[in-house]
């Protein structure tokens, strides 16, 4: 387990009762700039011991981005060979959240680069205001799967062994990635209501989801996506897709963590499956039009 410590003061490892692992520190408070190298010495010690892992977990303090972190594990190439992200896994307090969002815009980018959500204390809210919370949640987040808990107990499988990460499952993890609620009804007022909730629109966090039925042109689609990501890397938090490249049996699968992309030719198109390209990202502000344009002038 690796815990960042925010300020000079580490005293989680002290609170950690009973862990008979080691826990490593690192005690640079922002876990932006430095993590990079920190991570990698880390992981690569860890590495070099005898015996076996069965996994390792990152934990980041409330202020962190875990953009560098996750991109650890894209950029360095002896982690790579040794370990591969799982996921990413954000725990929400049911009482405080609303107020967070407010206040902390990184809140805000934890809650959208998840694949995981512990939303907890349930017990301390109402119905309401839990529907609320988890409205709040998924205006910002539509994909993360979220765990409602009490004390944060929650089942290992439910946040290991995840495969958030692994391209050929990115979109199997949720059948319905992309599939609209078809009775969305805008009342005028910014909120839609599904059934009588309150479905919030996040002003500065969105997703976008695009679909081309049939195949994009792979030598427009890959300049275009990493032109894309290069200019506007800052704001797009996270952004996947399957394609389907013309007379290409295998379809291709590509994930990025703002600028850093990383994609292959997965698993073949299965027999008699729809042969489609789609694409999802997650941002702050994004260009949303640019973005829908230049998708669609890919199409083969």
């Amino acid at each position: 387990m690796i815990v960042n410590e925010f300020g000079e003061v580490g005293i989680d490892n002290e609170l950690v009762v009973g862990a008979d692992e080691e826990i490593f520190e690192m005690n640079n408070g922002c876990i932006c700039c430095t993590v990079r190298g920190d991570l990698i010495r880390i992981l690569e010690g860890l590495m070099k011991r005898k015996g076996k892992f069965d996994a390792i977990i990152v934990e980041t303090t409330g202020l962190a981005d875990p953009a560098p972190v996750a991109q650890t594990f894209f950029v360095d190439q002896d982690v790579q060979e040794a370990a591969r992200l799982d996921a990413v896994v954000t725990v929400a307090d049911a009482k405080w959240l609303a107020q967070r969002l407010k206040d902390a815009p990184e809140a805000k980018n934890q809650i959208a680069f998840a694949d995981v959500i512990i939303l907890n204390k349930t017990d301390l809210v109402t119905k309401e205001e839990l529907a609320e919370v988890r409205a709040r949640i998924r205006a910002i987040n539509p994909y993360a799967r979220i765990h409602e808990t009490v004390k944060a107990n929650v089942p290992l499988d439910a946040v290991l062994g995840k495969n958030a990460f692994d391209l050929d499952r990115i979109l199997d993890i949720e059948p319905a990635f992309l599939e609209e609620d078809e009775h969305d009804h805008d009342h005028g007022d910014g909120h839609h209501h599904h059934g009588g909730l309150k479905h919030f629109h996040d002003e500065h966090m969105q997703s976008l989801a695009l679909e081309i039925p049939g195949d994009v042109n792979p030598e427009k689609f890959l300049p275009w996506i990493n032109d894309l990501t290069q200019k506007h890397g800052p704001a797009i938090l996270r952004s996947k897709g399957i394609l389907s490249f013309p007379g290409e049996p295998k379809r291709f699968v590509y994930q990025g963590v703002h600028m850093i992309l990383d994609g292959d030719l997965q698993r073949d198109w299965k027999p008699g499956e729809t042969r489609n390209s789609k694409i999802v990202f997650i941002g702050r502000n994004l260009p949303e039009q640019e973005i829908r344009d230049g998708f669609m002038a890919c199409k083969a």
